[in-house]
């Protein structure tokens, strides 16, 4: 072999390494990406009024309808608000003296959790009407639906996941921050394109969640929402708006605020 053939055999495989070696960076990248952490910001685009009797468990688009549901044992109530004003266009108590969590529409149905009540309650959406009880493990904090299956936080680090039709729990995941800490205190709910956001209780940060790994992949601090709301009044309401805007509330707020998340 000549000088110049073993330069050229040389060199040809010094570019067949760093192919590969570009390859494989990509390839990496491209499993990473998935759970990679983003740090969202929060910017105001409006305010509409709260009732600020409504300790607010859950808040949900249905289309154009708001829902929300409200907890205190005795006092929790199913209702459907005014998106534009706040005002409660209709609203119903729930059964015996349940203390309601989270709450999400599947169709013409709504399903609502109880705190420790031990049952979720299947709502006929159009009348207000309970359809059944059915029995859950553990506590009942948010639930949100996909599409396919319905998600719901027990104050854990887990996401449970359950099926439409029966409530029936098919498995859970625990939920975990870039550095392998465990996320508890999950509570309310919003399923949106896939991914999951959560509050954290009793904390002002909202977490989105891949359901496949469990992993935090951003998060936001919405602390600058509170304006004066008493510190007892946590953060509770995150509701995507047909247009990916979203209303955020708490517990007995004077307001919910149409917001857009942003990287920070």
């Amino acid at each position: 072999m000549s000088v110049m053939s073993g330069l050229h055999v040389l060199t040809s495989l010094s570019v067949t390494v760093v192919l590969l070696a570009a390859a494989c960076a990509d390839a990496r990248d491209a499993v990473a990406a998935p759970n990679a952490h983003s740090e969202l910001r929060i910017t105001v685009l409006d305010e509409v009024p709260h009732d600020t009797s409504a300790f607010t468990q859950g808040l949900e688009f249905d289309g154009a309808a708001l829902y929300e549901t409200t907890g205190l044992a005795g006092q929790s109530q199913l209702r459907q608000l005014d998106p534009a004003t706040g005002a409660v266009r209709r609203s119903t108590p729930l059964p015996g003296r349940y203390f309601g969590e989270g709450l999400t529409a599947v169709g013409d149905r709504i399903w609502q959790v109880t705190y420790r009540d031990g049952v979720a309650i299947e709502w006929d959406a159009k009348t207000f009407t309970p359809a059944r009880e059915v029995p859950i493990e553990g506590e009942g904090w948010g639930v949100c639906y996909d599409g396919g299956q319905i998600v719901r936080s027990d104050g854990t680090d887990r996401l449970r996941f359950v099926a439409p039709a029966d409530f029936t729990e098919a498995g859970s995941i625990a939920v975990t921050r870039p550095d392998g800490e465990v996320v508890t205190g999950l509570n309310e709910l919003e399923c949106v394109d896939g991914q999951v956001w959560a509050n954290v209780w009793p904390t002002d940060e909202i977490v989105r969640i891949d359901p496949g790994t469990g992993a935090v992949t951003a998060s936001a601090d919405c602390g600058a929402l509170r304006r004066g709301e008493p510190d007892v009044n946590v953060l509770n309401g995150i509701a995507r708006a047909g247009d990916g805007t979203y209303l955020i509330t708490g517990k007995n707020w004077s307001t919910m605020y149409r917001v857009r998340f942003d990287a920070a």
